[in-house]
């Protein structure tokens, strides 16, 4: 018998943009898969017997629904002008290195939980890690990343949009396991320094280069360079690699014993 679920109950907050997109959480959720151990796997199964990407914008598409509205608040988070994370303009509803901690301490210990536990802090890894890699969830000081634009003489919902829809575009006629195993090119001692340090460290490093975004489009930009999508290839890119290869640590840090 399963015997609990750690969780933490937060405050809800206004509801926040998704992230990625379904292209860009998919990938990272397959360059994962390519990564895992048979270990993980086969432990994984036990709880999610199906291919992984199938979960990974839950959390996106049930943010609004009763009883996790809560975790509304968990997808993005705060950095300095420098990019290093700032925890405290969202610590009373937490925030996406919040997240990532509550599900790491409970699937630590995932033999101790319920089944449906399981699955949902599955679903908060599968999602919130690639939540912390996307350029517009990393919030600098300033407005926030929804102002509408232009792109190529197109109209854009948001700035934040323009880059949900970033890996698709960037991708285009290509099917989620054709991209990842393009972007999964990594040796293995790459992939190991990669995962060093923790989420506060990730989130530092990730909001430090996600920041150029806002070099290239300053805040409030009604029309964005022409080149943004060419300008953000590397970035995006680098971000779903870096993204799929740390799931995939922790995925086996969970798993593979």
């Amino acid at each position: 018998m399963k015997k609990f679920f750690i969780f933490a109950t937060i405050a809800m907050l206004s509801i926040e943009a998704f992230g990625w997109g379904g292209v860009g959480h998919r990938v990272i959720v397959e360059i994962a898969q390519r990564n895992l151990t048979e270990k993980a796997k086969e432990n994984i199964s036990k709880y999610m017997n199906y291919d992984l990407k199938k979960e990974a914008v839950w959390m996106d598409t049930h943010r609004r629904d009763e009883p996790i509205a809560y975790t509304t608040a968990w997808h993005v988070y705060n950095v300095d002008e420098q990019g290093v994370y700032d925890p405290n303009p969202r610590l009373y509803k937490g925030d996406c290195v919040h997240a990532l901690k509550i599900a790491d301490y409970n699937l630590r210990q995932y033999e101790r939980l319920t089944d449906s536990a399981v699955i949902f802090n599955l679903r908060m890894v599968l999602h919130f890690v690639g939540d912390l890699h996307c350029p517009t969830h990393s919030y600098v000081p300033g407005p926030r990343c929804f102002w509408k634009c232009k792109l190529n003489g197109k109209d854009q919902d948001s700035f934040h949009g323009v880059y949900d829809k970033m890996p698709g575009w960037l991708h285009k006629d290509k099917s989620d396991e054709q991209i990842a195993a393009e972007l999964d090119t990594w040796k293995k001692g790459a992939i190991k320094k990669l995962t060093k340090g923790n989420f506060n460290d990730w989130a530092s490093e990730i909001g430090s280069r996600n920041k150029i975004i806002y070099e290239w489009n300053p805040h409030n930009t009604p029309v964005l360079k022409d080149n943004t999508i060419e300008l953000s290839t590397e970035l995006v890119n680098k971000q779903m690699q870096y993204a799929g290869y740390r799931l995939a640590y922790l995925l086996n840090k969970y798993f593979d014993k």
